[in-house]
């Protein structure tokens, strides 16, 4: 999966196995906790998975599905109505604690991602109603966007994991300004690892992905980005995350890291920070 610039943009089909699209755990993303997925199921198709030692959400991109799971003698059943597509609407979700077995059965088939992080604490099972989903409108005029809190720090528990939906319009910036999480700086800033995973709405429509340095010899890559494309940030300010005018872009992006509260705390870019004052 490495690539020219450091493996951190992964075009789709470059991280693909016998079971899925997309596939990035830590081993090959070459960081310790944070894991995504991307099955897609023919009608009637089913796919089942152990769990290991993560905590994983299942998110329908398209499509519904029956997530089923089982630990010892205890069993649960989620039906997900899911949707036609990510720039359709929210999402229902199934979250799928660490220690278990998980089936994903489709009646019609779809494509679902599958979130997931190294963690600790096992949690219980749990269905993620798409009305409960808190919905941001985030930033202003052509850095405008919205932002799908399913599983924000302060939203969803989870032990480790931390995982949102972000719709950017055509033509516009988002991730902007370039901020940055990659120190332990209590009450200041988290350190978490994060993959953006995209989707672009419309026949031949891209974007472009910016991650730069924050620190000598840190992560740093302009990428276009199409459909089924993955960037992973380990470290630096990463923004902004441009749409091709005409084509709105879609990204899930799923973080984790070792602190020992799970929050979502960023730094702006200064240069940045002062001529925008952070999101506006």
């Amino acid at each position: 999966m490495r690539r020219p610039d450091n493996g951190l943009h992964v075009p789709r089909g470059t991280a693909a196995d016998a079971h899925y699209t997309l596939d990035i755990d830590p081993e090959r993303a070459g960081w310790t906790h944070c894991s995504l997925r991307v099955v897609e199921l023919a009608p009637g198709g089913t796919h089942t998975f152990t769990t290991g030692d993560s905590e994983w959400i299942v998110l329908p991109l398209a499509g519904g599905c029956t997530v089923r799971t089982k630990d010892g003698i205890e069993e649960e059943e989620f039906q997900l109505l899911g949707r036609r597509g990510v720039f359709d609407a929210v999402s229902d979700f199934a979250y799928v604690p660490r220690e278990a077995r998980a089936q994903i059965a489709s009646g019609a088939g779809g494509r679902f991602a599958l979130a997931g992080a190294k963690c600790e604490r096992r949690l219980p099972a749990r269905y993620g109603p798409a009305p409960e989903v808190p919905v941001e409108a985030r930033g202003s005029g052509n850095c405008a966007r919205q932002v799908r809190n399913f599983a924000a720090a302060d939203v969803f528990a989870c032990d480790r994991l931390i995982a949102v939906e972000v719709i950017t319009p055509g033509g516009n910036w988002s991730s902007y300004p370039p901020h940055k999480h990659d120190e332990h700086l209590p009450g200041v800033e988290s350190l978490l690892e994060e993959i953006y995973y995209f989707e672009i709405e419309g026949p031949d429509g891209f974007g472009y992905q910016r991650v730069f340095p924050s620190r000598e010899g840190g992560s740093d890559v302009l990428a276009e980005v199409r459909t089924g494309d993955a960037v992973l940030v380990p470290d630096g300010w990463h923004g902004p995350s441009i749409a091709q005018p005409g084509h709105a872009m879609y990204y899930l992006n799923v973080m984790a890291g070792p602190g020992a509260e799970r929050e979502w705390r960023i730094r702006f870019h200064p240069e940045h920070a002062r001529s925008t004052g952070g999101y506006r």
